[in-house]
């Protein structure tokens, strides 16, 4: 059991490498310059939503201090618009501006490719089921040591 959890964790690592490579690649393919995968992959998660910073830390993504670096440089670079919550005060809002939605739609084409792709490649809707169950699962334990105990089910 040891050698196999070792493993998983050495893979998720090099999963989450290999996508942020793939990122990179689609920026440089598409010749953009000012911005890295990582603030690529928030502008994805974004989408055409408006989000607090605080919610882009919540939703687990990114650490509290790499999400206000990379919100300052998404804004500077013309990627974000901020602006400051009427409600509360202390946090900002956060929607992509025109450059930041083209990016969105570029890498959300990208990930259409590869979903097309992903039955002649000997995937199946089964097997990546299955697996986000199991990254699901585990990320559940990561987050709470001991208290996932229950069968893996559908709902897990």
């Amino acid at each position: 059991m040891k050698t196999s959890y070792l493993q998983t964790i050495q893979l998720v690592e090099r999963l989450h490498r290999q996508c942020l490579e793939l990122v990179k690649a689609e920026l440089e393919r598409l010749a953009i310059r000012d911005l890295n995968n990582v603030q690529a992959l928030i502008l994805f998660n974004i989408g055409e939503e408006e989000l607090t910073v605080g919610e882009l830390t919540q939703r687990g993504y990114y650490l509290g201090s790499n999400v206000s670096y990379n919100v300052k440089k998404l804004v500077e670079n013309g990627y974000l618009i901020q602006q400051r919550s009427l409600h509360d005060r202390r946090s900002f809002h956060v929607k992509a501006s025109e450059r930041g939605v083209a990016v969105y739609r570029h890498l959300s084409a990208l990930f259409e490719r590869h979903v097309a792709e992903m039955p002649d490649a000997g995937f199946s809707p089964e097997m990546l089921n299955d697996a986000g169950r199991v990254l699901a699962r585990l990320l559940r334990f990561w987050s709470a040591p001991g208290s996932v105990r229950a069968p893996m089910t559908d709902a897990a």
